[in-house]
């Protein structure tokens, strides 16, 4: 088995490509060993000292660490998700009840006022059509939670979360796009 690398925009994570699809559905972002309990990829990858973040993508796997050498942990970390495809373990077990739409986190509530419905529903394919697989192609992704006077709001998960850029993502990239389109939106924060 043959797991590509690539660097993200964030110097604190990897995106590892395993060649094969990681997530039938949706995203996961696991930023504890507690969260990492649901999946016996995620606590292989947490039992390594200096992993502080796993997040699954539809076909790679985001690993983020927290003060330690990716020289010495990138041999570790890819003997374990080697380790994991091989043995044929599902990636998540059956009694978390997770079933891939996120974490535990409140991640499906949205909030915006009825009457913002279709200037909601325009941002939502916008991010959808144009960020999100931008964002996938960093190792990350966004999801949208809300909008309220003017403001979209937005989590960013895997790389992106407690990347460096991700302000400049946001402002330059996420938040120009949006007001070009939607002439509502003036200004994009992240929850």
């Amino acid at each position: 088995m043959f797991i590509e690398t690539e660097v993200t925009p964030n110097p604190a994570t990897l995106k590892f490509l395993p060649g094969r699809p990681v997530m039938s559905l949706g995203t996961l972002d696991i930023r504890s060993e507690e969260g990492a309990r649901q999946s016996p990829l995620a606590r292989a990858l947490f039992s390594i000292d200096g992993i502080s973040g796993v997040f699954f993508g539809s076909d790679f796997i985001s690993v983020t660490k927290s003060g330690s050498d990716w020289q010495q942990l990138k041999p570790v970390v890819l003997g374990a998700i080697m380790e994991h495809f091989v043995s044929g373990e599902p990636l998540l077990d059956s009694e978390s009840g997770v079933e891939g739409q996120g974490d535990s986190q409140g991640d499906n509530e949205e909030f915006f006022a009825a009457g913002d419905a279709a200037t909601v529903a325009a941002i939502k394919n916008l991010i959808e059509t144009h960020v999100r697989p931008a964002v996938a192609n960093d190792g990350g992704d966004i999801k949208f939670r809300g909008f309220r006077d003017g403001t979209v709001f937005v989590a960013l998960k895997g790389s992106c979360s407690g990347c460096p850029s991700s302000t400049a993502t946001l402002r330059h990239g996420i938040q120009n796009l949006l007001k070009h389109f939607v002439p509502d939106v003036q200004t994009v924060e992240q929850i």
